[in-house]
């Protein structure tokens, strides 16, 4: 019997991980698992030591904010890991956090075995992670398949083993879980007719939301004859929405249904332009960064920092710009209404970036891509 201890810090990786603790039970019913998640790993059947509502900050400033947190998060992995002694210890992106685990556990737990699920992505910043990722962990199993040759430039090895948004998408097209019916998905057949809203995706952390949201709406409202449906992120309660919404504005939590019904979505860059892509909806990508002064310093430092001339996931896979980036200074009403407008008078427009969506979509394939990840992990726990 296997113990399993995973870490993941967002709500996006509570779900990957979710997916990868379901498919590892089947090859090992008795296995266990603990670790630092969210809802959906707790589901799975996953001993949480902590909840990610403790651990999703984002950027320098709220780290600073949250530093007591932040410490108490590592001290209570550290002490669980101890005292779980676990077989492998699965870290789900979450990179700054996750590094220094690995670190701890090579140091205290010789013995376990450390597989990354979702590696940072040194490809685009931080490349210098790439030989303390490859020095700490026993498997690399990456989502993006460029990233192999990546690895291998350096001398290091990395798995693809498919997309993990990719495959919940394309499940839940399927709900009896036909994998027939879910191959045979793709951006193009699932764009519907006759969309009347406009999806507005503002983020999953509450920083984000604040600064994202109300231009989002602002953006929105331009367009009476479209419904806005608010898609809020797991973890955050409706009464932090309900202050920044209008008669007849919607909060949802079913994200994927808003997508497929909306006509056009804002949405705030991350996992959820990719989620956006995939089904089949046109989009206009947001990121908000705070004060004038590092609004300067990221234009200038982008292209030394940044190994990527893009921000968004869509743009990045693509290599060219498939969706309107209005980043920093240019995140404003006046920007993204104009795109939405694009987005929604504009055929042809709109039309290519749904040609360029499945092209994307046949890039990440059809692997699935927490069964192929289990079925290593496992491998690796036993050898």
């Amino acid at each position: 019997m296997g113990k399993y201890y995973v870490i993941a810090g967002e709500a996006s990786g509570d779900l990957h991980a979710a997916a990868l603790i379901g498919q590892i039970k089947r090859r090992e019913p008795e296995a266990t698992f603990s670790g630092l998640g969210g809802d959906a790993m707790q589901a799975a059947g996953c001993h949480l030591y902590r909840h990610i509502r403790h651990m999703a900050f984002m950027g320098f400033a709220a780290v600073i904010r949250h530093w007591r947190d932040v410490r108490t998060n590592f001290r209570i992995a550290q002490q669980s890991l101890l005292q779980e002694k676990p077989d492998v210890l699965i870290l789900v992106d979450y990179p700054s956090f996750n590094l220094r685990m690995a670190a701890f556990c090579r140091r205290h737990l010789p013995d376990a075995k450390i597989v990354y699920y979702i590696p940072p992505k040194v490809w685009a910043w931080k490349r210098r992670r790439i030989h303390k990722i490859a020095r700490l962990c026993d498997e690399v199993l990456g989502i993006f398949p460029f990233e192999p040759a990546f690895y291998a430039r350096y001398g290091y090895r990395c798995t693809y083993v498919g997309n993990p948004t990719a495959e919940e998408i394309l499940q839940s097209y399927s709900p009896k879980g036909d994998p027939a019916a879910t191959r045979s998905c793709s951006a193009a057949v699932l764009q519907p007719e006759g969309r009347s809203s406009i999806a507005l995706l503002p983020g999953s952390r509450p920083g984000e939301i604040r600064h994202c949201l109300p231009r989002m709406l602002d953006a929105a409202r331009s367009f009476p004859a479209y419904e806005i449906l608010v898609c809020a992120a797991p973890g955050i309660e409706d009464a932090f929405y309900t202050p920044y919404l209008r008669a007849g504005e919607t909060l949802t939590r079913e994200t994927y249904p808003a997508l497929r019904q909306a006509a056009a979505a804002v949405v705030n860059s991350g996992t959820a332009t990719l989620e956006t892509a995939l089904i089949g909806c046109p989009q206009v990508a947001v990121y908000h960064v705070a004060g004038s002064g590092l609004i300067r310093l990221i234009r200038w430092a982008q292209p030394i920092v940044f190994s990527i001339p893009y921000f968004t996931l869509v743009n990045i896979l693509s290599g060219r710009e498939v969706i309107k980036e209005c980043v920093a200074d240019d995140f404003t009403v006046e920007a993204v209404r104009a795109e939405l407008e694009r987005l929604l008078t504009d055929e042809a427009y709109k039309k290519e970036m749904l040609v360029s969506y499945e092209h994307l979509s046949s890039l990440l394939g059809d692997s699935c891509a927490s069964s192929r990840a289990a079925q290593i992990i496992t491998s690796t726990a036993r050898s």
